[in-house]
């Protein structure tokens, strides 16, 4: 009886334990690359999940930081807007991507249109 109640509570934990062990976070930093006007340069993105709220930064020309807004995380789905400026106009840019492992995949679209959306893979720096 002693057997079958240990075996019941390792059973339980397990499956308590498991969830959270299996579960991605996308906390950390990435990178990739991106071609625009046949120029390529790297892109860096710092992100933190608390929860399904996801905050960063993203870096820009001259290393510049922009806070990244409206960040969510859930169901492994990272979902984030960036707006930049320059000269004088603003940009924004909208990412979505879904996150396996160290890689996110997904497609980043401009609002309003300037740039067709584009796919971006990036990969967590170790």
């Amino acid at each position: 009886m002693r057997r079958l109640a240990a075996a019941g509570m390792v059973l339980a934990f397990v499956g308590l334990v498991s969830p959270a062990l299996g579960a991605e976070d996308p906390t950390g930093t990435w990178k990739w690359t991106v071609t625009f006007n046949n120029n390529t340069r790297e892109a860096t993105l710092k992100l933190k999940a608390e929860g399904e709220k996801l905050t960063g930064t993203m870096l820009g020309r001259n290393n510049m930081e922009t806070a990244i807004e409206n960040g969510t995380f859930k169901d492994d789905k990272v979902s984030f807007t960036v707006t930049r400026e320059f000269n004088g106009q603003k940009f924004v840019q909208k990412y979505n991507g879904a996150l396996k492992g160290d890689t996110i995949t997904g497609k980043v679209e401009s609002e309003g249109g300037q740039i067709p959306s584009r796919d971006w893979e990036a990969k967590r720096q170790k």
